[in-house]
């Protein structure tokens, strides 16, 4: 699984690498670029990387142009696209998460902050449905019945979180975090399960889509899978 970090500034993409390491060990291959232009030149070379780590100023080609370029090529839209900046200028934040940014941390970097975005994409597998249907002794109908159930709920999460958001009921915002947590998991999808209870800890709009568009694609994987048990 690649990572690529995009900075001008050697020593800004060490830091990272060394954080990426202590956070995964042997997960990553970590790619370099040191602007904008050579990060596009390797995605569009088929770099594939899982996750993009940008500089905001950079030259040639601003971290802020390469995600409008990034998220404009459907080759690259669902690609998780963090930026960096040594300010944290809240103009800034929003004009990235308006253009589809996963994220944006400041520097110096905090190590957690870095380990947030890595740990989506070291989740554990989802279970196979036939181990669902053994494990809670119910047959694929049933199951089904139950993985339209929770599609249901997290069609209406997206809008009930953004408003609990909006107006920082953060308790209940975690809360149903939690329910939906508990629901992932009791029908295997543990990918999904995981994301929500870390998005627990620091609710946040942006990843909030994220983990939603993640765990609905999920329960439809799920939903598949099972149907052909079901044949």
């Amino acid at each position: 699984m690649k990572v690529l970090i995009v900075d001008d500034d050697v020593v800004s993409r060490m830091m990272l690498m060394h954080m990426i390491d202590n956070t995964a060990s042997g997960v990553f291959d970590v790619l370099e670029a040191e602007d904008g232009a050579d990060a596009w030149a390797q995605l569009d070379a088929g770099a594939n990387p899982a996750l993009l780590f940008c500089d905001l100023r950079m030259p040639r080609l601003s971290g802020m142009e390469l995600l409008a370029r990034v998220k404009a090529d459907a080759r690259f839209a669902g690609l998780p696209f963090v930026l960096v900046s040594a300010a944290a200028d809240g103009a800034t934040m929003e004009q990235a998460l308006s253009l589809g940014a996963a994220g944006y941390i400041v520097k110096p970097f905090d190590a957690a902050r870095v380990a947030q975005h890595l740990q989506p994409l070291m989740r554990a597998p989802d279970e196979q449905p036939d181990a669902t249907l053994r494990r809670l002794g119910i047959d694929a109908t049933r199951l089904l019945l139950y993985l339209g159930g929770l599609q249901r709920q997290l069609v209406s999460a997206g809008t009930d979180l953004a408003a609990l958001l909006a107006t920082s009921q953060l308790d209940a915002a975690r809360a149903h975090l939690a329910r939906l947590c508990e629901g992932c998991r009791t029908l295997g999808l543990h990918g999904a399960a995981h994301g929500f209870d870390a998005l627990r800890s620091a609710p946040d709009g942006a990843a909030l889509t994220r983990e939603l568009e993640a765990a609905h694609r999920a329960v439809l994987r799920q939903t598949d899978a099972t149907r052909h048990l079901a044949m």
